[in-house]
């Protein structure tokens, strides 16, 4: 598949995504924007460490299963995502579900600088980039947190149910779901990523109180 183009893979990936969880691309120009995207984090990746993603499927997949299936799961209001990294899974979480409220934290500079210059490319209005460590936050300051190994899963649940006033996502690939008192386990989703066939979990905790 060395010859197939990021939009094609984009494609193959987000159709196989749209029969998995039954939500299909949105009107937002994603399938359009996105390959846009991973070209610009190929390129940023040169000079800034954004992902260990190297091979086109892993960046493909990377940017777009978690994102889809959060997003299939339906839940609006206002989200974090915290150390945000190269943005994934946050814009093109941000792509497919353009009503949420999404900040995007992240404490290095040039990864900030990534976000936001890609953020205004890609005329994500409902984006805002936070340069700012997790503790930094106020407690309880959005609806909904996640985050994509910015801290290792039990850590990410004490921290996210801080940040959180209704739930957290936990996104894991063979870990066990994490446990912690004042948060239950309400939806647990298991997937694969499509061109890797990757095995993931994606675990909703609702916050207690």
């Amino acid at each position: 598949m060395s010859g197939v183009s990021l939009h094609d893979r984009v494609l193959r990936a987000s159709s196989a995504l749209a029969r998995e969880t039954g939500l299909e691309a949105p009107e937002t120009g994603l399938l359009g924007r996105l390959p846009r995207l991973l070209e610009r984090v190929s390129e940023w990746t040169k000079r800034v460490d954004l992902t260990a993603a190297r091979d086109p499927d892993t960046l493909v997949d990377l940017y777009l299963a978690d994102a889809w299936v959060l997003a299939a799961a339906g839940s609006e209001g206002s989200w974090v995502d915290v150390g945000a990294g190269g943005g994934a899974p946050g814009l093109a979480l941000a792509m497919l579900r353009p009503t949420l409220e999404l900040t995007l934290v992240e404490s290095r500079a040039k990864r900030v600088a990534f976000l936001r210059t890609s953020g205004a490319d890609l005329g994500l209005e409902n984006v805002r980039v936070l340069r700012s460590r997790s503790e930094q936050l106020l407690a309880r300051s959005f609806d909904v947190a996640v985050s994509r190994a910015a801290l290792p899963p039990v850590q990410w649940l004490a921290e996210g149910t801080r940040l959180a006033r209704r739930s957290v996502w936990v996104l894991l690939a063979g870990q066990a779901a994490p446990t912690r008192s004042g948060a239950r386990i309400c939806r647990e989703l298991t997937y694969t990523w499509p061109l890797t066939r990757t095995p993931r979990r994606a675990v909703c905790y609702a916050i207690d109180g």
